[in-house]
């Protein structure tokens, strides 16, 4: 009995099935790649005939990871989508689910009234100091995800384009296949993009889901990009031409 007990132990927590990762990455004729030395996983298209880059994110590219999180925010395991998408680097826009960010402010709030600022300063997730740094978008200014959806930017304008420009478009599915108290975060800071969502065991339907989102934003955020290149270089100063913006839309009380 001693000895079967033994056995049992020195074998260790059972390792994570990650064949619905693989078969979906296979199925797409993605590279999948396990973490070494950890439970988790990385997918990355297969590069073009020739390329030399390293860094499959930039250039077109794109990377899925899924594992241990990454923020306190996600509890459980998650997966991130990331793309380098040219963006510039005074440009940071998040938006991310109502109900986690009420989570986040009230978080805030409560760590400032107990005068913690210095932990809040070096502990607390960049996506909440950014929800008190920069301004939010009004109800009116988020459209149809006004219901389910926040977002801050360091540039209101470009995130309002980006939304009317397909970004709210792709979004408007999520309230049928996803909880409102999942945590859904999508960020472009530093020229990158970063999409990641809780995903507690691998689950191709998920990941299917958040991909299809994923590669419809990720165009057009490049492509917006390119615009705002464009506008600054013709003389543009902090923001792109005003005829490529959408109309002012009064402020909701």
């Amino acid at each position: 009995m001693l000895e079967s007990l033994r056995k049992l132990l020195s074998k260790g927590p059972k390792s994570v099935d990650l064949s619905p990762m693989q078969s979906w990455a296979e199925g797409h004729k993605h590279q999948f790649k396990r973490i070494r030395d950890a439970e988790g996983c990385l997918i990355e298209p297969v590069p073009a005939a020739g390329a030399s880059r390293t860094d499959s994110t930039g250039d077109g590219g794109w990377r899925i990871e899924w594992g241990d999180s990454q923020r306190s925010y996600i509890t459980t395991r998650e997966v991130r989508f990331t793309a380098e998408v040219g963006t510039p680097r005074e440009l940071l826009a998040l938006l991310l689910n109502r109900e986690l960010m009420e989570t986040m402010e009230k978080a805030v709030f409560e760590q400032y009234v107990e005068d913690v600022q210095t932990r809040i300063d070096t502990e607390t997730p960049p996506e909440m100091r950014w929800l008190v740094m920069f301004p939010k978008l009004a109800n009116n200014e988020l459209g149809r995800l006004k219901d389910r959806y926040a977002a801050v930017a360091s540039i209101k304008p470009w995130l309002q384009l980006w939304l009317s420009n397909g970004l709210e478009e792709a979004l408007l599915s999520t309230p049928e296949s996803t909880s409102s108290s999942a945590p859904v975060v999508i960020v472009i800071n530093r020229g990158r993009l970063t999409l990641r969502t809780a995903m507690a065991t691998p689950d191709a339907e998920v990941l299917e889901r958040w991909f299809t989102i994923f590669m419809r934003i990720m165009p057009l955020a490049r492509k917006l990009a390119r615009d705002w290149t464009d506008a600054t270089a013709g003389g543009a100063t902090g923001t792109l031409q005003p005829s490529v913006w959408p109309p002012a839309k009064p402020e909701e009380t």
